[in-house]
C-alpha cells in the first residue's frame, strides 16, 4: 500500500463565517437527536439491561445529551470472552488491511466532522475551537497509526548469522480494555483504540461515563469503515463494576488507561493480581495526569509569556493534564507579569460552550465542588488576583482564578486541581525556579520563556519532564510533532502519536531457520 507522508489535519478558522456557520448549523441538527438511548455492543450484537446513565451537558446541567444501557459483571466477561474468540481471526488479518480500515475512519471522521463536534460541545463543554481540535487530533491518530503498522508490518533490520535465515516480526498482545478519559473525549479514545485496533489487538471499550457518546461516534464510525464484528466492543459502565471486572478478567491481555493517578494507581495495582487461568503478565499503558509548570525567566517578552501561561493555564477550562496550573516567574518581572495576566485574565467570559466563549464549564458537580475546595485552600494559602468563585449560569461554571505569591509546597502548587485555576509562584532566578519546577510529583508538561540560549540548554537538561516547550504553551501536543507521554506519576512513558507507541500493543517473535 502507497500512502502520502503523514501531515497533521489542519483546525477550522472560526473567525470565517462560513466555517462558523457550519458548526451552528451541526450544533441545532444534534440538538434534535439529545436525549435517545443507546445499547452496549458486544460482538456486534445490541444489548439491554435494567439500569441506564445518562450523560449531561454541563452547560445546562439539567439536559441530557444521551442515555446508555449500563454494563454489568456479567455483561463485562462476556464481553472479553467475545473479544477474546474475535481475536483468533482478527490476528490473522494482514495489517494491510487493518491500516485501510483507520485510513477510511479517518475519511469518516473528516466528512462528519462538525457533527462530531457538535457532540463535544455538548457533551463535554468544549468550544468550537477546543472541540475541533480534539476531533483533528483524532484523525491524526487514525492516520498516523495506519501508516506506523505499515512501517512495523515491513522487514524489519536484524543482524546476520551465517548458514541461517533470520527474521523478526511483531504480533498483536490479544485482549485489550480500553478506559479513555472525558477531557479529550474523542481524540484519546479514538488513539488508544485504534492502536490497539491496527496492531491486531480486540478491544473493549469502556468510555467515561461523563462523555459516552463519543465512544458511540466511535464504534459507529469503524463500523462503517468496515472493522468486522467482535473486534470493538462498547461497554458503558461504572467503573467498581464494569472497569474491575474488565481490568481483572484473566482473558485481559492489556490495559490502556488515561485519567487521573489515583484510578491509575488502582487499575496498575488491580492488572498486577495474576488471576486463576491467566497464562500473563497484564501489560498496562498509564497516562495519568499532571501538575505543569512555565518558567517565565527575566530575560524574555513578558507579553508573549502572559499569553503562553492564560491559554495553557485555561484552555478548556483548565481540564487538561497538559495545563499549566503553575507559572513560576523570576523576581526581576515579577510584578510587571502579575500586572499583566490580572489584565488579561479578568478579560476572559465565561459561558456556555455552544456560544463558544473563551471559558466554558467544568465537567460535572463533582469537579465543580472539588475545584472551589481548592480555590477556599488557595484563599488561606497565598492572595487571590482575580475570580476564586462560581460564575452564574445553569452550568457549572467558575470563573478563571488566579493566586499569587503561592509558596512552592502549598497545596495549590503541589496537588492537580484540573480546573481553571493558577498558582504564581515567584522564584529568585533561572537555578530557583527550574528546582521549583521540578518539586511535584509528576512530570508531564512544561514550558521556558526565556531569549537566554544558555538557559534553555540548561532547561532540556535538568527540567524534568515527558514533553517541554520553549517560549511558547504546554498544552497543544501535535500527532507525530509532540510524541506525548511523562515521567514519574504522570504515567508509563507512553509516547502516544510517537514512533515507538504501537510497540506496546505488540510483541517481537524471532524466527530463525538453518540453511
Amino acid at each position: 500500500m502507497k500512502v502520502k507522508p503523514f501531515k497533521n489535519e489542519p483546525i477550522q478558522n472560526f473567525n470565517d463565517k462560513k466555517i462558523h456557520a457550519k458548526q451552528a448549523e451541526a450544533l441545532e441538527a444534534v440538538c434534535k437527536k439529545l436525549g435517545k438511548t443507546y445499547e452496549i455492543m458486544i460482538g456486534g450484537k445490541k444489548v439491554k439491561t435494567d439500569s441506564k446513565l445518562n450523560s449531561y451537558n454541563p452547560s445546562n446541567k439539567t439536559e441530557v445529551v444521551a442515555s446508555f444501557y449500563k454494563g454489568t459483571k456479567e455483561l463485562a466477561d462476556r464481553a472479553i470472552r467475545e473479544a477474546a474468540k474475535k481475536f483468533a481471526q482478527w490476528k490473522l488479518v494482514p495489517a494491510v488491511e487493518r491500516a485501510a480500515i483507520l485510513f477510511r475512519a479517518a475519511e469518516i471522521a473528516r466528512r462528519r466532522r462538525f457533527e462530531i463536534n457538535a457532540w463535544m460541545i455538548y457533551e463535554a463543554g468544549k468550544n468550537f475551537v477546543e472541540a475541533d481540535a480534539d476531533t483533528a487530533e483524532a484523525i491524526d491518530f487514525m492516520e498516523f497509526y495506519a501508516r506506523e503498522m505499515l512501517r512495523y508490518a515491513d522487514k524489519q533490520p536484524i543482524t546476520p548469522v551465517k548458514g541461517e535465515e533470520n527474521e523478526l516480526v511483531y504480533i498483536p498482545l490479544g485482549v485489550g480494555v480500553v478506559v479513555p478519559p472525558w477531557n479529550f473525549p474523542f481524540a484519546i479514545l479514538v488513539g488508544m483504540s485504534s492502536a490497539a485496533i491496527v496492531t491486531g489487538n480486540t478491544v473493549v471499550l469502556k468510555p467515561s461515563s461523563d462523555t459516552p457518546m463519543m465512544g458511540r461516534l466511535y464504534y459507529e464510525i469503524m463500523q462503517e469503515a468496515g472493522l468486522p464484528a467482535g473486534v470493538l466492543n462498547f461497554m458503558p459502565g461504572s467503573g467498581n463494576e464494569v472497569g474491575d471486572t474488565l481490568v481483572s478478567h484473566p482473558l485481559t491481555r492489556f490495559v490502556s488507561f488515561t485519567g487521573s493517578m489515583e484510578v491509575g494507581i488502582h487499575i496498575n495495582k488491580l492488572a498486577a493480581e495474576v488471576q486463576p487461568g491467566q497464562k500473563w503478565l497484564k501489560r498496562v499503558v498509564a497516562e495519568m495526569g499532571g501538575k505543569d509548570s512555565i518558567i517565565v525567566d527575566s530575560e524574555t517578552n513578558v507579553d508573549e509569556a502572559v499569553k503562553g501561561v492564560v491559554t495553557s493555564a485555561f484552555g478548556f477550562q483548565g481540564q487538561k493534564c497538559s495545563a499549566c496550573s503553575r507559572a513560576i516567574v523570576d523576581a526581576k518581572v515579577y510584578n510587571e507579569f502579575v500586572k499583566k495576566l490580572k489584565d488579561m485574565v479578568s478579560k476572559l467570559e465565561v459561558g456556555s460552550a455552544t456560544d463558544n466563549v473563551a471559558i466554558g464549564p467544568v465537567i460535572n458537580d463533582s469537579a465543580r465542588k472539588n475545584i472551589l475546595s481548592y480555590i477556599e485552600k488557595g484563599k488561606k494559602e497565598s492572595r487571590l488576583l482575580v475570580g476564586g468563585e462560581a460564575a452564574d449560569g445553569e452550568g457549572f461554571f467558575i470563573k478563571p482564578t488566579v493566586f499569587v505569591d503561592v509558596k512552592p509546597e502549598a497545596k495549590i502548587s503541589q496537588e492537580e486541581i484540573f480546573g481553571p485555576v493558577l498558582a504564581v509562584i515567584k522564584a529568585r532566578n533561572f537555578d530557583n525556579a527550574l528546582e521549583i519546577a521540578n518539586n511535584t510529583q509528576y512530570g508531564l508538561t512544561g514550558a521556558v520563556f526565556t531569549d537566554n540560549r544558555e538557559k534553555l540548554e540548561k532547561a532540556k537538561e535538568h527540567f524534568f519532564v515527558g514533553n517541554l516547550y520553549f517560549n511558547r504553551k504546554c498544552t497543544g501536543a501535535l500527532v507525530g510533532g509532540h510524541p506525548f507521554g511523562g515521567f514519574n506519576m504522570s504515567g508509563t512513558d507512553s509516547k502516544a502519536g510517537g514512533r515507538d507507541y504501537l510497540l506496546l500493543f505488540m510483541q517481537a517473535k524471532a524466527i530463525s531457520e538453518k540453511v
